[in-house]
């Protein structure tokens, strides 16, 4: 055997399960699947413009800042994915790929939950009226943005289920950096409409993670 051929073997092997393996292929571009495609659906009918005629939009290019984020995070995910070996996660590969699956639909059910409960408050662009309540039901009551949390879940799946470090840190630090912008954005809004109801919201709750971030 020689040791190009070794070589060649070891190469193989750091890679993440879902290219080389057909099962896990599925399995995971399914979970991927059902975070996609109700994204894609709700991206062009859950805007201000649609849902909430009355409401001011001050989105302030969060937005589209939150998008090329996340998707420049997906994007060097896959490619640290197959370019990096030297950063695979060697430890207990195929358990990290199953929680990485878990943690993608776990994130779906997340974010689609906390939509639900908003209900027609929920735009994809930072709009607020004269009239808006502060939502304190479900998972707010302990976070001020669980549809984000729900998102950022299913980003750190991806990043576990490809089993690679780089591919982790970069689409967790894309996702990241995006949605604390959109929440400046967003939380400067709901605070200058609202006032102080909202101000007393956020003293008690946490952005992202009940109490830590």
């Amino acid at each position: 055997m020689s040791y190009n051929y070794v070589l060649l073997i070891e190469r193989i092997s750091l890679l993440p399960i879902i290219y080389t393996n057909i099962v896990a292929a599925i399995i995971f571009w399914a979970a991927y699947l059902i975070w996609l495609i109700p994204e894609m659906v709700g991206g062009s009918r859950q805007n201000a413009k649609t849902l909430r005629k009355e409401a001011s939009v001050q989105d302030r290019g969060s937005q589209a800042t939150l998008l090329a984020l996340l998707w420049v995070g997906i994007g060097l995910n896959f490619l640290f994915a197959g370019l990096l070996q030297g950063a695979a996660i060697t430890w207990h590969r195929t358990a990290i790929f199953i929680i990485g699956v878990v943690l993608i639909l776990s994130g779906v059910a997340l974010r689609w939950y906390a939509i639900q409960v908003l209900g027609h408050y929920f735009t994809r662009d930072v709009a607020v009226s004269s009239d808006q309540q502060v939502i304190q039901s479900g998972p707010y009551r302990f976070i001020r943005h669980p549809a984000y949390s729900g998102t950022l879940l299913t980003m750190l799946g991806i990043g576990l289920a490809t089993t690679n470090w780089a591919s982790l840190i970069a689409i967790i630090i894309c996702t990241l950096v995006g949605h604390l912008y959109r929440i400046s954005v967003e939380e400067k809004a709901l605070s200058r409409t609202i006032g102080q109801p909202y101000v007393e919201y956020m003293q008690h709750t946490r952005r992202l993670i009940p109490f830590v971030l």
